[in-house]
């Protein structure tokens, strides 16, 4: 019976597995029910989940795309010449085998100067959190670092906000050796395709050095902290001397121009501020210095840097993806520490326009006016790369000396029509009682509101407002910087308080050295739009947001093609506009003056702008842009034809396409 009923028990209930399909079954139409009416309820969240598989299909797609140009990219490079020459045509040789098969050979020592942010730095001693990265670059190679700990990075890059060297426990060097600046990143060419056509001239380790220097620091502190002027000079030096004699050509990039303008200055000044060489030493040791794209009056990007750490880029990113640049993503506020960590990099404040409205223009006027940007592609006329002037009354004249101004009618309106608030008197306090953002620490936080409206209420600044702007939103910054750096116009060059360095790098404000047998050479690129002034707003008003930005929704239309995205444009390289790379060669060392007292010769070379025709030729061989250019053939053969022996006339004197002897005589400057 006991198994009869166990049987029956068994036969008259259905079996577990049934139980739990039909579980599973109703579960499965419930949840589908329950999604299908989700998505009926909510249309919103269904578009959204659209929007995002279509926002991935869009990043998968580019990514395909950029990995198939990258895989062809490497193909055709590993392929043989050749076959190469088939699909672009013949290569025309390297200027260095061009010039070996001339018969040139190696004589004068080349020293290299690198510019702001191309050279390498490395890790020697830090916290925590960058343990494991003992001389491991921190800038330049892979940038590794910065995606895996990029709050880590942005604290070991800042130097110390109150004595512009080293934090406490951190310690970053620049990297030694011609591979401090070769190559920036793996495949980005800084010096690396001079180098190698020097080398096929005879030109070695022994007869080429490297003056690396952490470019960040002011440039005294280079000599405080690392002695790295001391240094450079020893190998000058020593190059002269294991060369027989032969004197060095100098060739810096950027504001390595500036850095050696100042060391120029300081290797002749009497010890201890100086390096005790002597009067005659750059006489004696340098035979020419070749600057490419300095930038010796400044650079007005560097002003829209420290004041919002912008740039052209940076503000159509951030108007393209607004909340995305100014808010918090994964803990980290990027353009808060980029701004943070600029403005404790002093280096920068020795590109901040030097001159003032003497040289940069006031509200009404500025050196380059009549200047029209033409409607052809880029604003240049594209096969001579000449700046052509048009019909006035068709286009409006750009008022260049109005560096920022808030709102694009402040920018056109007359002097007389524009209704300004002096800002400097204004009252600061914190912005908010909430100080959560205290970590993105600026000191636009000190500022209040009230100091942010009356910047904007200021409504116009030139060259000279500029500073005053400056010493108002970032304080700390400026002391520091004005300890380091002067910018304004010597009355009297015999005055002694010009013998402080902190005048040595404005060639406005010190004498080049007695030494009339050198060259000096400004080359640079032309044809290509370079910043000049800026349109801004008012952000939108947050605790932990940079107040200002480059309003992108700016532009000229028609009537002013040197307008567009909040940016008014010039010619350049993309980055120093050709005032500030040329007018002390055009006017202000040119001949006899009392900045170059000792007559040295000066000369302009400038290098019109050709992209590459095609995708497979790189960053071109005509390049004029500002880092590009140090592989232009015809840049590298003029420095090759000097260090083989040749003089400035030799290789032809000035080569001239731009306006600037024009620009340069409408400036009013004491000579």
């Amino acid at each position: 019976m006991a198994i009869f009923r166990r049987r029956k028990g068994a036969s008259g209930r259905r079996p577990q597995s049934d139980e739990k399909k039909e579980t599973l079954t109703k579960e499965s139409e419930e949840k589908s029910d329950s999604k299908l009416n989700s998505q009926r309820s909510s249309p919103p969240a269904a578009a959204a989940r659209r929007k995002r598989n279509c926002v991935d299909r869009c990043c998968w797609f580019v990514g395909c795309i950029c990995s198939m140009w990258w895989f062809l990219l490497f193909l055709f490079n590993a392929m043989p010449q050749y076959v190469t020459e088939a699909i672009t045509g013949p290569l025309p040789d390297p200027p260095g085998l061009k010039l070996a098969k001339d018969g040139l050979q190696a004589k004068h020592p080349v020293v290299f100067v690198p510019g702001i942010v191309t050279g390498g730095l490395e890790l020697w001693d830090g916290h925590s959190c960058a343990e494991g990265l003992f001389r491991n670059r921190l800038w330049g190679g892979t940038f590794g670092e910065v995606y895996r700990r990029p709050l880590c990075w942005v604290e070991h890059m800042s130097l110390d906000n109150e004595t512009g060297l080293d934090p406490p426990g951190i310690k970053i060097r620049p990297v030694s050796g011609l591979v401090a600046a070769d190559y920036f990143t793996p495949g980005y060419f800084v010096w690396a395709l001079l180098i190698a056509n020097l080398a096929r001239i005879g030109y070695e380790d022994k007869n080429m050095f490297m003056a690396a220097y952490d470019w960040r620091l002011s440039f005294q502190n280079t000599e405080v902290r690392d002695q790295t002027l001391s240094r450079m000079k020893k190998n000058i030096e020593l190059l002269v001397t294991v060369n027989g004699g032969k004197k060095v050509v100098v060739v810096p990039h950027s504001m390595g121009a500036l850095y050696f303008l100042h060391f120029m200055k300081w290797v002749e000044a009497p010890a201890p501020m100086g390096g005790g060489g002597g009067p005659n030493w750059c006489a004696k040791h340098i035979k020419a210095v070749m600057n490419i794209g300095g930038p010796f009056l400044g650079l007005p990007r560097v002003v829209s840097g420290l004041f919002s750490a912008e740039a052209k880029d940076i503000a159509v990113a951030r108007a393209v993806a607004p909340n995305i640049l100014d808010k918090d993503v994964f803990g980290f506020q990027t353009l808060q520490h980029v701004l943070r960590m600029t403005r404790t990099w002093d280096s920068t404040m020795s590109m901040l326009l030097k001159g003032g409205d003497t040289i940069w223009g006031g509200i009404d006027w500025s050196p380059e006016e009549g200047h029209i940007c033409s409607p052809k592609k880029n604003g240049y006329d594209q096969t001579t790369g000449d700046n052509k002037t048009l019909n006035l009354t068709t286009y409006s004249r750009t008022k260049y000396g109005r560096l920022i101004s808030f709102g694009k009618e402040v920018a056109d309106l007359h002097s007389s029509e524009i209704e300004s608030a002096d800002f400097r008197g204004a009252i600061k306090g914190n912005n908010l009682a909430n100080t959560t953002c205290r970590d993105v620490w600026t000191e636009y936080h000190d500022m209040g509101i009230d100091g942010i409206k009356a910047v904007a209420d200021y409504k116009v600044y030139t060259a000279n407002s500029m500073l005053d702007l400056l010493y108002f939103v970032a304080p700390k910054m400026m002391k520091r910087g004005g300890a380091q750096f002067s910018y304004g116009i010597a009355d009297d060059l015999s005055d002694k308080k010009y013998d402080h360095y902190k005048y040595w790098s404005n060639p406005l404000e010190t004498k080049l050295p007695d030494a009339p047998d050198m060259e000096i050479f400004s080359m640079y690129g032309v044809g290509i739009p370079t910043e000049r002034a800026y349109i801004y707003k008012l952000s939108p008003s947050s605790e932990c947001t940079i107040p200002f930005q480059i309003d992108t929704s700016a532009d000229g239309g028609s009537k002013c093609h040197c307008l567009k995205g909040g940016v008014y444009s010039i010619d350049g390289d993309e980055t120093v506009p050709v005032l500030s790379a040329g007018f002390m060669f055009a006017k202000g060392w040119r001949g006899k003056t009392r900045f170059n007292p000792s007559g040295i010769h000066t000369f302009i070379r400038e290098y019109n702008h050709a992209p590459p025709a095609n995708l497979l030729q790189g960053r071109g061989t005509q390049s004029g842009a500002h880092v590009d250019i140090l592989g232009n053939f015809a840049l590298i053969e003029d420095i090759i034809r000097i260090a083989a022996g040749a003089t400035g006339e030799d290789i032809g004197g000035d080569r001239v396409h731009s306006n600037i002897f024009t620009w340069s005589d409408r400036i009013k400057l004491e000579l």
